[in-house]
């Protein structure tokens, strides 16, 4: 039998009366205990990955979170991980900063502030993370890279922690330091004595989201060294390095999963929840993302714990790796510590064993095989399980143990019939252990937890489809929400806007606020753009009320049939009807204006309202301005289907108003 790295298990192979191999294992804490368990979590941001979920109706949207965050009902997250806004595209959208300028500070744009305080709602012991993908322009000083300006980029990060706390009553727990970007150690030690300075000495750091490779620089930089109280990876693969390892800082899986949700989905997050700390000996694990609350045709379609897509019907959907995450959340709590005695199964799977340190134990095991919990990113080493019985001898403090609580997932793959997080009859411990008949592509959980529960709310309305015909005049504002409902920014910051200086309708408006580059992740567009709507719309009508702000070189857009967005939306194709402030328009087949379909003059300028309705129909396109024909029977070739939209021709200042669309 060959040699296994993980510490006292048991080496007792037998034949069982079924012809099933037997090992048994022992479960111990006489040799002392492992590492500190920090949680798990999920991941809201990089980028609004939480878009929709702000726009459902209750009693949905209560549902929703409670499937998340309550204990002892779903998911029963530990951690909640956040974007601190920094107005660029950081995957499937645009999460506004809380400082778009140098002196401006606002605590109340977008929905991460409300949802760290449902999560807190929930489970006043949830832990919260936030870390920035992107920074405003000015923070690096029109600069890509905000470490040049380290004493700036550090005061605008403690700024968002600071207004957490004063506007919100929320203590973040831990704040990083730019995600999956190389890490620069002067910065790490300015954002702690930052911290530190304005009294936030209780605000770990993490670094630095990326790679290990901060590892080796902190065990060389004893200054560095007590700057950091994390070292947080992304997408380890399960597995750690020495130089990390040897700096005895805690190490996190700080983003993880990144997969679809169906029950394959539930496979992947299973195995990283138990390997990531018997290969890893990480003691937190972060989802990203927390829900897929985005249009599904942007990138990463549906890679949440859950899905909620849809806030105009209501229907949302409780994937699998919700269940899967009840296995480990619901029977532990921060601050117990993994027992030594954990690892591989000899046939295929892994087992991690938890106490409290006063009597309670709980044992998750999974046997998921390679063709049945497909890891996107990265994917896991292959393996293959196979059935097993497995024996756990109970010792040290464990040894008066009599009954055991048990829990059990199975995917019945080829039945594509699942039972999710199913209570079984307790377990009877008998001279000190208890015996699992393992099948392939199992969840077990072994507790002597009581408090499980596999809640339940009335089942969601049906899916239906974005409404056909839909309106939206700006006035209904939905404190304390700065975003309009079902808009989905993709460049730029569109936000509501109290006009003061507007007389008739035009009072209340949805205003795109940039005026500067930010400090990128992605390659976000030159232009700004928000998209709405349902992917496959083809022949519709968009219509908008315009307000341009911007003398001589400024410009707006409606558009239909939008392709692209996320990281991708630079290239985005679709039918883009634009006017400008230099009295011309044109029509272009592509979001950067390069292939031009039609143009002309239009007699448009700055600050003055205007109408615009493009219509698309089969391949042909043609608009309107303050009702009157512009431009006609422009030829579309393609693309033949996306979402509706409207936008700036640069970061600039602009109003919209009195959207419609009819497809």
């Amino acid at each position: 039998m060959e040699e296994r790295s993980w510490s006292a298990l048991a080496l007792v192979l037998t034949l069982s009366l079924d012809g099933c191999v037997c090992s048994t294992y022992t479960l111990s804490d006489a040799a002392g205990l492992g590492r500190e368990f920090d949680g798990i979590g999920g991941l809201s941001g990089g980028g609004a990955t939480s878009r929709l979920l702000v726009n459902y109706a209750e009693p949905y949207r209560s549902q929703i979170l409670d499937f998340l965050f309550k204990p002892n009902f779903g998911a029963s997250l530990h951690i909640l991980k956040v974007e601190i806004g920094g107005d660029a595209q950081t995957t499937d959208g645009t999460e506004p900063s809380h400082m778009h300028y140098e002196n401006d500070e606002n605590y109340f744009r977008g929905y991460e502030w409300w949802l760290m305080k449902e999560a807190k709602k929930r489970n006043p012991n949830i832990t919260l993370v936030g870390l920035p993908w992107a920074f405003p322009g000015w923070v690096g000083h029109g600069k890509n890279w905000p470490y040049d300006t380290p004493d700036i980029t550090a005061a605008y990060v403690v700024r968002w922690i600071q207004g957490a706390k004063q506007w919100h009553d929320l203590d973040i727990d831990y704040v990083g330091i730019w995600n999956e970007r190389n890490f620069d150690i002067n910065y790490i030690k300015v954002l702690r004595r930052t911290l530190d300075k304005v009294g936030l000495t209780d605000v770990g750091v993490i670094a630095a989201d990326g790679d290990w490779s901060v590892a080796k620089s902190i065990n060389s930089d004893p200054s560095l060294s007590d700057a950091v109280q994390v070292i947080g990876a992304h997408y380890p693969g399960t597995t750690t390095v020495p130089d990390a390892l040897k700096s005895q800082k805690k190490l996190w899986s700080s983003e993880d999963y990144s997969t679809y949700n169906d029950e394959q989905g539930g496979g992947c997050w299973a195995r990283i929840l138990n390997q990531n700390y018997v290969n890893g000996q990480m003691t937190a694990t972060i989802a990203w993302n927390l829900v897929a609350s985005y249009y599904k045709d942007l990138p990463f379609g549906r890679d949440g714990l859950m899905t909620a897509e849809e806030p105009w019907s209501g229907h949302y959907v409780v994937n699998s790796p919700i269940w899967i995450t009840a296995h480990t959340t619901q029977f532990t709590k921060p601050g117990w510590f993994y027992l030594q005695t954990v690892g591989h199964l000899d046939h295929g799977g892994s087992y991690v064993a938890m106490t409290d340190g006063a009597g309670n134990l709980t044992v998750v095991i999974e046997t998921m095989t390679r063709d049945h919990s497909v890891c996107i990113r990265p994917p896991l080493p292959p393996f293959d399980v196979t059935p097993q019985n497995a024996t756990f001898q109970l010792k040290g403090s464990f040894a008066s143990i009599r009954e055991l609580h048990l829990w059990r997932s199975r995917f019945n793959f080829k039945t594509k019939q699942p039972t999710l997080f199913e209570e079984l009859r307790p377990l009877k411990v008998s001279g000190g252990s208890f015996t699992l008949n393992l099948c392939e592509d199992e969840v077990y959980t072994v507790t002597t937890v009581p408090s499980g529960r596999k809640g339940a709310h009335p089942e969601p309305p049906a899916s239906s489809p974005f409404p056909k015909l839909y309106k939206d005049d700006f006035n209904n504002r939905n404190p304390p929400f700065s975003e309009a409902p079902n808009f989905a920014d993709q460049t730029g910051v569109f936000e509501y806007f109290v006009n003061l200086s507007a007389s008739g309708s035009h009072v209340s408006t949805l205003r795109q606020v940039l005026t500067q580059r930010p400090v990128t992740w992605v390659a976000d567009a030159d232009q700004t753009i928000s998209v709405i709507g349902d992917y496959q719309w083809q022949n519709v009508t968009v219509a908008c009320d315009v307000f341009m702000e911007t003398v001589g070189k400024g410009g707006v857009f409606v558009a239909a049939r939008v392709d692209k967005g996320g990281q991708l939306v630079r290239s985005a194709k679709g039918v883009f009807f634009w006017i400008f402030s230099d009295g011309t328009f044109k029509v272009t087949n592509d979001l950067a204006g390069l292939t031009v379909l039609a143009e002309g003059e239009s007699g448009t300028r700055a600050n003055t309202w205007y109408t615009m309705s493009l219509t698309v129909d089969g391949n042909y396109a043609s608009g309107q301005l303050n009702g009157y024909t512009l431009w006609k029977n422009a030829v579309v070739l393609g693309p033949q289907n996306g979402w509706a939209a409207i936008g700036t021709r640069s970061f600039e200042l602009a109003q919209f108003d009195s959207f419609s669309v009819a497809a």
